[in-house]
């Protein structure tokens, strides 16, 4: 019996590994968290420097797996018994063991998060393409999310991948039919690219960045045009209510911008679990 036929013969066994799978990304996802709006940071630095004609300094490697993770304190290096997903942060009780340097909980709450939305995709979905696409949105999603929480910034290699890959799944219409897909590709990255211009030939100011329209773009892709308006209508509600209550509570400037990125990715995990019955209650 291969490994899938005992995963869907047994759901609870699947549900368990998928929850320990997510665990584990999630620790990964924190990494790419942290790292890539540097590596980014790192790019721009070297083109920048290219195009001066300035001598390109050689720099130590920094990706996604070099150098190892470090206390940002100490430069204590992470041992493996210390990056277990969520139980070496409360045996360590939220501190570096070296420095004894507070840990965010931030770490703990993603690896969770993705943990719990990993078991809730295979419990839904199943070992079946859909489920192994939804795990693949999941981790993408959290990831952009906490991205564009912390630079305001949307990455192009993730925004564009998830979009090819949502138009790949639907070759075999695993979760919309690929006209519908390729549509709702070009509809999503419209629809913001339009809302942009208008605002910015109204006010003279930029409302959103590119990242935006690529991110909607990609979620067309994986929904089809047809789960767009509930989207769109959600992300916009949710944020506006965020906006409004971090400006009458927290006396958030009117002038600081507000990522609109984490309110796409939610309504995008939404419409994976609700799409229809949300266009539905949205009479859309």
């Amino acid at each position: 019996m291969g490994i899938v036929s005992l995963l869907a013969d047994s759901p609870p066994l699947a549900v368990g590994c998928a929850l320990v799978l997510g665990l584990a990304i999630g620790s990964f996802l924190n990494v790419v968290i942290l790292r890539v709006p540097r590596m980014m940071e790192n790019e721009w630095n070297l083109q920048a420097a290219e195009v001066r004609g300035e001598t390109v300094p050689e720099l130590a490697p920094f990706n996604l797996v070099t150098p190892r993770s470090r206390c940002g304190s100490c430069g204590h290096q992470i041992t493996a018994i210390e990056n277990i997903p969520v139980l070496s942060w409360l045996f360590l009780r939220g501190r570096c063991s070296s420095c004894g340097t507070p840990i965010s909980a931030r770490y703990p709450l993603i690896e969770l998060a993705t943990g719990l939305l990993s078991a809730a995709a295979i419990w839904r979905f199943g070992p079946t393409a859909a489920g192994a696409g939804a795990l693949l949105l999941t981790f993408f999603l959290i990831a952009l999310t906490f991205i564009d929480f912390d630079t305001q910034l949307l990455p192009d290699d993730m925004t564009l991948s998830l979009l090819w890959i949502g138009l790949l799944l639907n070759l075999w219409g695993v979760f919309a039919p690929l006209e519908s897909a390729v549509a709702g590709a070009i509809a999503g990255y419209l629809l913001l690219w339009s809302v942009y211009w208008l605002f910015k030939l109204a006010t003279g100011r930029e409302g959103m960045g590119y990242g935006d329209f690529k991110l909607l773009a990609a979620l067309g892709a994986w929904f089809g045009w047809q789960a767009l308006p509930s989207i769109i209508l959600l992300a916009s509600v949710v944020g506006a209510a965020v906006g409004i209550s971090l400006i009458v509570f927290r006396r958030h400037g009117r002038e600081i911008p507000i990522p609109f990125g984490p309110y796409l990715a939610g309504a995008g995990l939404l419409a994976l679990y609700f799409g229809k019955p949300l266009s539905n209650w949205f009479g859309l």
